[in-house]
């Protein structure tokens, strides 16, 4: 769970209308269609399906600045003065406080199996687990999944468009988008009154998702950084293959909502 979507499901919120408002920037500065006679370019082309990429670049360096100089720092500060299993508990609450989210989607891809899990994760663990802080419904038998409005239109039939690379969000598509817009009309927390400092909790919540989620990210990140020679490509290409790989385990799903324990 601690993966691209994570973050993009803890800061949509926030996003989501700087993304509305460069849409009209982002259509604006296109890469040149290879010649028809450049055959081999021409298929490399369509194979990249990066039609933006001078504009995904610059906002890949916009965002790599802002999490060099900003969010890097704090997820490191946090790991460093925050012990583990306390983290591990932030990480627990703020994964139960998507699950409204969650089983939407999963009834919305109609896997009501899945939907079940999510249902019985949240019962437990906001009773036995304590608000959530323990992930006591993983050891008796409804493990962690992913599904989200990404996932969701995936199943659903629509196509992945070309690559863009969002302000803050980062790696995603215009499915991805609607997707990250669908995701925050389905969250309760999306509409909280402004009273009683329900708000400033709703703000908080996600700013502790991006930092426990780039925290978990650190070692991650510094490898493609140093390793790769061009670290915006190979991030395209990681995007790619995870964003498959999560619709193809969602579509393969056909789990049974009895637990472990129960007796077969």
């Amino acid at each position: 769970m601690r993966s691209r979507h994570s973050l993009a499901r803890v800061v949509r919120a926030g996003a989501l209308p700087t993304f509305l408002g460069l849409t009209a920037i982002l259509v604006t500065a296109c890469a040149t269609r290879p010649a028809a006679s450049d055959t081999d370019a021409v298929a490399d082309y369509e194979q990249t399906n990066d039609p933006l990429e001078p504009t995904n670049r610059f906002f890949y360096k916009v965002n790599d600045t802002l999490d060099t100089y900003a969010l890097k720092p704090v997820a490191q500060g946090y790991v460093y003065v925050t012990p583990l299993p306390v983290r591990t508990g932030v990480h627990n609450v703020l994964t139960n406080l998507s699950s409204p989210v969650l089983f939407a989607n999963d009834v919305g891809e109609a896997k009501p199996r899945r939907a079940g899990d999510t249902f019985m994760r949240f019962l437990i663990n906001s009773t036995a687990g304590v608000a959530g802080i323990f992930d006591v419904a993983k050891s008796v038998g409804y493990p962690e999944h992913y599904a989200g409005g990404d996932v969701t239109l995936a199943l659903w039939g629509v196509p992945s468009g070309p690559y863009l690379y969002l302000p803050l969000l980062g790696p995603s598509s215009p499915r991805g988008a609607a997707g990250y817009a669908a995701d925050a009309a389905l969250d309760p927390f999306t509409y909280v009154p402004h009273g009683y400092g329900l708000r400033t909790m709703n703000w908080a919540r996600y700013g502790l998702g991006v930092i426990d989620t780039r925290a978990a990210l650190l070692t991650d990140l510094d490898k493609v950084k140093s390793s790769a020679l061009d670290p915006y490509a190979t991030f395209r290409s990681l995007y790619r293959q995870h964003e498959q790989s999560v619709i193809d385990a969602a579509r393969a799903d056909d789990r049974s909502t009895t637990p472990d324990w129960y007796p077969q």
